[in-house]
């Protein structure tokens, strides 16, 4: 099992902030088709992973594989173009790794964001859905000697998904009158797709979207103590299934790309007011 050194995080972190403006306290973890948000990052430090000591590289469709850093909503923000999964063959220490860069950057808000199967039957392609809270069938990332530099043994994970900040974007969504959907992550290793009985089976447990990320970097980023939102954009339909259906990776990213434009307004507008 992959672990790091306090050493090993403290190095990472300060190779970002020697080259990062300002005291950032929020930072974006942007999913599958997301990055297009980071372009609307003014005054943009861009730092690819692979300059940053200790950091994995992104294979992932659509994960462009750079830190930024500059302004969002009018104030500094970190932003991850793209981040790291369990399926590329990472542990899971790996996989969370900039989330407690984060912490020693002195991030004090995440907010995270991924492309999701919809298993609750009103969700369409295209809808945004607040998370408000998660199934995780992925293995923890905690697991393994508890590091007290970043959190307790057992940190509480009864609101995961800070429900200031949801009612802030509700509050966003409906001034511009977004329709928002709210509901629960189920978070699974991947990198298949999901069978159509996997899809009902998670439905029937409490799910409404289903992907491949997101959840243990929010287990380690509450362990961290620090705030998250959560966001999900509805990418394919994971309820009726057609004879000639196929989940296609490329969809995926395309329906991921034109909900961004309206991701970008919500954040940027939370980041303004947090």
């Amino acid at each position: 099992m992959m672990s790091y050194t306090n050493e090993q995080y403290q190095e990472a972190a300060a190779f970002i902030a020697a080259r990062i403006t300002g005291n950032p306290e929020t930072a974006i973890i942007l999913g599958s088709g997301l990055g297009s948000l980071a372009d609307q990052i003014e005054d943009a430090i861009v730092i690819p992973y692979a300059e940053i000591p200790h950091f994995m590289h992104s294979t992932a469709a659509g994960h462009k594989g750079n830190f930024i850093c500059g302004k969002l909503g009018g104030k500094q923000v970190l932003a991850m173009q793209g981040r790291f999964h369990y399926y590329e063959g990472y542990s899971m220490q790996q996989v969370t790794f900039p989330v407690r860069v984060m912490k020693l950057l002195g991030i004090k808000n995440l907010l995270v964001s991924n492309a999701a199967g919809g298993i609750n039957n009103t969700f369409k392609v295209g809808d945004l859905m607040i998370i408000r809270d998660h199934i995780n069938m992925m293995p923890n990332p905690l697991i393994g000697p508890n590091n007290e530099l970043f959190g307790t043994r057992f940190p509480d994970m009864t609101r995961a998904y800070d429900r200031e900040f949801v009612r802030l974007v509700e509050e966003i969504a409906a001034s511009h009158a977004i329709p928002l959907k709210k509901g629960v992550y189920v978070g699974l290793t991947g990198p298949s797709f999901e069978t159509p009985s996997e899809y009902a089976f998670y439905g029937r447990v409490g799910g409404d979207a289903i992907g491949m990320s997101t959840v243990p970097e929010v287990i380690v980023a509450r362990h961290a103590g620090l705030r998250v939102f959560g966001m999900s954009v509805i990418t394919n339909e994971g309820y009726h299934f057609a004879d000639d259906f196929v989940n296609d990776g490329a969809d995926v990213i395309v329906a991921a790309n034109k909900a961004a434009v309206v991701m970008t307004t919500l954040f940027s507008e939370l980041v303004s007011r947090i």
